[in-house]
């Protein structure tokens, strides 16, 4: 994959192009994580690309790369606050989150501390996006397959979320969630029946 769309929006413009992805909408249990990334440079010796597409092994690699050679910021909501609203503002707000973090890492080495003055635009998986961020934005459906910073967001959101996941296992190894990650599988249904809710189960969730 290469920086074909970034280079596209650059030449309209705009000098700082954020990819913006998240993983875990989907899941019964834990947090939504989004990450957004800002590219240094648009050469990887890792596969770069959607990724559920990868491999763990492969994505854990990429994951490495893409912090070397690009801003990256990471937004994580828990269960929590998806309950208290709707998984699709925590997932706006993982975003949002991610974001001010990327921009924040920017601007503290490229702009030295000064006032922030990039032209900035926001490239979002997906055909939905509601912020109070002062950015342009496009969505783009299936941009995690079609725009290289969007891949990398999506890999930093997976492994993240990934790991997350794994340290909850070791705390809550009833349900399996090294192997399913939260999601829906008739394994964690079952442990579910079996054990009820833990404290990262999401409640507004149907578990059945």
């Amino acid at each position: 994959m290469n920086a074909d769309y970034e280079h596209e929006i650059r030449a309209e413009g705009f000098n700082l192009i954020i990819g913006v992805d998240e993983a875990g909408r989907g899941p019964l249990a834990g947090p939504v994580v989004a990450s957004a990334v800002a590219l240094k440079s648009d050469e990887f010796q890792s596969k770069i690309r959607d990724s559920k597409t990868l491999s763990a092994r492969q994505r854990e690699e990429a994951f490495y790369e893409i912090y070397e050679k690009a801003y990256v910021g990471v937004g994580i909501v828990s269960e929590s606050v998806i309950d208290r609203g709707n998984i699709l503002e925590a997932t706006f707000l993982a975003m949002t989150n991610a974001v001010e973090n990327a921009i924040a890492q920017f601007a503290a080495v490229e702009d030295g501390g000064n006032a922030f003055q990039q032209n900035v635009c926001l490239l979002i998986d997906g055909n939905l996006f509601r912020s109070d961020l002062p950015y342009a934005y496009r969505t783009i459906v299936q941009g995690d397959n079609i725009v290289l910073s969007i891949a990398c967001a999506s890999i930093i959101a997976k492994v993240t979320r990934d790991r997350i996941l794994n340290v909850y296992d070791a705390i809550y190894p009833q349900y399996g969630f090294k192997r399913h990650k939260g999601y829906p599988t008739p394994q964690h249904k079952e442990a579910i029946s079996t054990h009820g809710l833990s404290l990262i189960h999401r409640r507004s969730y149907k578990h059945s």
